[in-house]
């Protein structure tokens, strides 16, 4: 079983994965944050650093995609690599913070990548408000993650809108966690895990829980 967890800033994807991992023993994938060479600059210069940040990203989803793919062994992503292309790098393009020459770049190799990967076998994707990512933007204190504005988070939401309406790479899940908190509240995870537990059956995953 490959699950990938997909979703905007701050809207709960590091910690569903790590909880999911423990609950069915899956190996865990999560995106490059802490150890990143390139974050903080990003958020810094934009306009810099937009097409180093993304092609790392890439780079580091497609090894991760790939291993998953390879391995005998379940596992579970934080963020997909669609997202990486269908959000992140194309707002970037979109708001004059890549320039054409590099975005038309950076789609070529993702397109090239798309030739040897396997979607998810299920694509889980944390719905969430704004309001809510702002809460838990600054309820986890990176520090470079508070100069945000607002107005970005509303344009990778406006994306997340449009590419999950027309997601056809498999089967999908949307959860909408503004009003749980899975984290802190158990009852709440086990809300999320019932519905996950549901679409896992429908499509023929057996586990021993």
């Amino acid at each position: 079983m490959f699950v990938a967890v997909a979703g905007n800033i701050g809207s709960g994807k590091s910690s569903l994965t790590r909880m999911l991992g423990s609950y069915y023993n899956w190996k865990t994938y999560f995106e490059s944050v802490d150890d990143n060479p390139y974050l903080s600059d990003f958020y810094g210069d934009m306009n810099r650093w937009s097409f180093n940040l993304q092609v790392y990203f890439l780079s580091k989803r497609f090894n991760d995609h790939k291993k998953i793919v390879e391995s005998p062994e379940s596992s579970i992503q934080d963020r997909s690599i669609y997202e990486d292309a269908e959000i992140f790098a194309r707002n970037l393009h979109l708001i004059g913070k890549m320039d054409k020459r590099d975005y038309t770049n950076y789609v070529e190799l993702f397109k090239v990548m798309m030739q040897y990967l396997k979607p998810p076998d299920l694509l889980i994707y944390l719905e969430a408000r704004i309001e809510t990512l702002l809460t838990q933007i600054s309820r986890r204190g990176r520090e470079y993650e508070q100069s945000i504005p607002r107005s970005y988070l509303e344009q990778l939401d406006d994306h997340y809108k449009e590419w999950i309406s027309n997601y056809k790479s498999g089967p999908l899940l949307i959860i909408p966690s503004d009003e749980v908190d899975f984290v802190h509240e158990r009852g709440d995870f086990n809300r999320v895990l019932l519905l996950i537990q549901s679409k896992l059956l429908e499509i023929g995953y057996a586990n021993n829980k």
